[in-house]
C-alpha cells in the first residue's frame, strides 16, 4: 500500500489537509496502483469520513480544480440528490424543468446510475437534452432556456483518474459513497441547492459540508420513507444551514393520497417516454402533486418565491398549460405542434 494512502484507510485518527494533498499528489504522480485504488474507494464506501476529515477532502480538491467565477451565479439554485433510498422515477430532474417553466434559474447536476435504474444523465441522453460541457456553456443554458444541466466537467479529474485505476471494477460498486457525497463535489457556481438525502436523519459529515464556509445555501431533505426528494404521501424535513428545520407536513400543500408504488421508475427503455407524459401534465395523483412540492421548493431556496402555496401553485400551471413540456422540447430542438 502506498504510503500516502495509509492514515487515510487506518482511520485512527480523521485526516487532515496535509494526508490528502499528499494522496492526491501520489495519484497525480501516476504511484497509486489498482490495488491502492480499490483500498481506497473500499475505505470510503465502507464509512463516510469524520466531518473534518470530509471537510479536507473536499477542500484539497476544491484547491486543483480550474478557477470559478468569483460570486456566485444570483437566484440559481442546484437540484441533486444522494440517490440511494426507495427507487423512484426522475422526480429532480422533472422537478428542476418544472421549476424552470415557473421562471426560477435552475441548474441540475447530476450522474449516471450508481443504484437506481435511470440516473439523470442517462434519462438526458434518451431525452436529447444537450449537456453543457464548461461553465460558460452552462451561463449561456441558463441565459437561453433559465435551466442547465451539467456534464462531468463540474466533477474533481481525481475521480476520472481513481474510475480508470479501479478498471475492471466497476465504480457502481463504490455508489454509496460517490451518491453521499457526489452532491457537494460538483463545482457550480450556484446561490443555493436542495439536495434530498437518503434515510431519515442526515449525517453529521453532511451537516459539516452543507454548512461550510462558501457554500451555496443548501438545505438538506429527509422523510421517513427514506426518499432523496420530498414526497407529497408523507411528512418531509428541510434542514437548513443554520440548524433549523422546517417540516412540510403531508397534505398541507398537496394531497398526501397515494403510496409509494405510484413513484416507482418504469422500464428503462420506457423512461423518456414516461418523463414527457408526466412533464405534459398527464400524471396525477401523488406523482404530480410530489413534482410540485419539489418545484415549489426549489423557488422558495432560490428566492424566487416567499410563499410556498403559491410557489405549488405555479408548478401546477406550469404542468397544465405546457410550459414544462415545451420548455423540454426547445431543449431537444423540437419543434412541437399546439
Amino acid at each position: 500500500m502506498h504510503p500516502a494512502l495509509v492514515p487515510i484507510v487506518d482511520r485512527r485518527a480523521p485526516a487532515g489537509p496535509d494526508q490528502w494533498d499528499a494522496l492526491w499528489q501520489a495519484l497525480a504522480d501516476g504511484a497509486l496502483d489498482h490495488g491502492d485504488t480499490l483500498a481506497l474507494l473500499a475505505s470510503l464506501t465502507a464509512a463516510l469520513p469524520e466531518p473534518d476529515s470530509l471537510l479536507a477532502l473536499l477542500d484539497t480538491l476544491d484547491r486543483r480544480r480550474p478557477a470559478r467565477p468569483a460570486t456566485p451565479w444570483p437566484g440559481t439554485v442546484n437540484v441533486v440528490g444522494t440517490g440511494g433510498g426507495p427507487p423512484t422515477v426522475n422526480l429532480s430532474t422533472a422537478s428542476a424543468l418544472v421549476a424552470a417553466a415557473c421562471g426560477v434559474r435552475v441548474v441540475k447536476s447530476g450522474s449516471r446510475a450508481h443504484t437506481a435504474r435511470t440516473g439523470s444523465i442517462d434519462l438526458l441522453d434518451r431525452l436529447g437534452v444537450p449537456l453543457a460541457a464548461s461553465l460558460d456553456q452552462a451561463s449561456g443554458q441558463l441565459d437561453a432556456h433559465g435551466i442547465a444541466f451539467t456534464g462531468p466537467f463540474v466533477y474533481p479529474a481525481q475521480l476520472a483518474r481513481l474510475a480508470l485505476l479501479a478498471i475492471p471494477t466497476s465504480m457502481r460498486v463504490f455508489g454509496r459513497f460517490l451518491n453521499t457525497v457526489g452532491p457537494f463535489l460538483a463545482a457550480v457556481p450556484v446561490a443555493a441547492q436542495v439536495t434530498g438525502v437518503s434515510g431519515d436523519e442526515i449525517p453529521p459529515a453532511l451537516r459539516a459540508v452543507a454548512a461550510r464556509p462558501g457554500a451555496p445555501t443548501t438545505w438538506l431533505v429527509t422523510n421517513p420513507l427514506g426518499a432523496d426528494e420530498l414526497l407529497s404521501i408523507c411528512d418531509n424535513t428541510i434542514h437548513l444551514p443554520d440548524g433549523s428545520t422546517l417540516t412540510l407536513r403531508a397534505g398541507d400543500l398537496v394531497p398526501a393520497d397515494g403510496a409509494p408504488d405510484d413513484l416507482a421508475p418504469v422500464a428503462r427503455e420506457a423512461a423518456a417516454g414516461h418523463f414527457r407524459t408526466v412533464l405534459a401534465g398527464r400524471a396525477g395523483g401523488s406523482l404530480r402533486a410530489t413534482l410540485q412540492l419539489n418545484a415549489a421548493a426549489l423557488a422558495m431556496a432560490a428566492g424566487h418565491r416567499d410563499d410556498w402555496a403559491k410557489a405549488v401553485a405555479e408548478a401546477g400551471e406550469a404542468l397544465d398549460e405546457g410550459a414544462a413540456i415545451d420548455l423540454l422540447e426547445r431543449l431537444t430542438g423540437v419543434d412541437r405542434a399546439r
